[in-house]
């Protein structure tokens, strides 16, 4: 594989001494040999130690019958530490019987480990998506930032 062009630093970060390209992507490879991707490596939550996939929340929350859509990136908590939020497109938002963000963050608990629980809910209109409908993550996750920066 040639690599970056003109890039010797990218492509020394990028290929292991003995060749293979690391990709940035989490995954695993099952008893039958099928592989699956689960997250990208700079996407993961970092929460007291261990790492969250958003993609394995998002899983979890697009099952939720009141959720349309949703998106999990890094958040920070009251001290600054990293917790896994979501930002949540309600099916109905107008209905007076629609979840509140602690029951959003109740159903989540009871699909997941202690520490991949989504510690805040954020409800929004749409989750910014570009021309071919694949979400942008990085436009929340730097909304997010931005908000803690202040």
């Amino acid at each position: 594989m040639l690599g970056y062009e003109n890039n010797h630093e990218a492509n020394q970060n990028i290929f292991t001494e003995d060749g293979f390209l690391r990709t940035g992507d989490i995954g695993y490879i099952d008893d039958d040999g099928f592989v699956f991707v689960i997250d990208r490596a700079k996407e993961l939550i970092k929460y007291k130690g261990h790492q969250v996939a958003p993609g394995e929340l998002e899983d979890v929350l697009n099952h939720h019958p009141a959720i349309a859509d949703c998106c999990c990136v890094r958040g920070r908590n009251a001290m600054g530490e990293e917790i896994p939020k979501a930002f949540v497109v309600l099916k109905h938002p107008e209905s007076p019987n629609r979840p509140t963000p602690q029951d959003i963050m109740d159903y989540v608990a009871e699909n997941v480990a202690p520490f991949k629980k989504v510690r805040e809910v954020q409800f929004i209109e749409a989750i910014p998506k570009n021309a071919s409908g694949k979400m942008l993550r990085r436009q929340l996750q730097e909304r997010e930032n931005r908000l803690h920066q202040a």
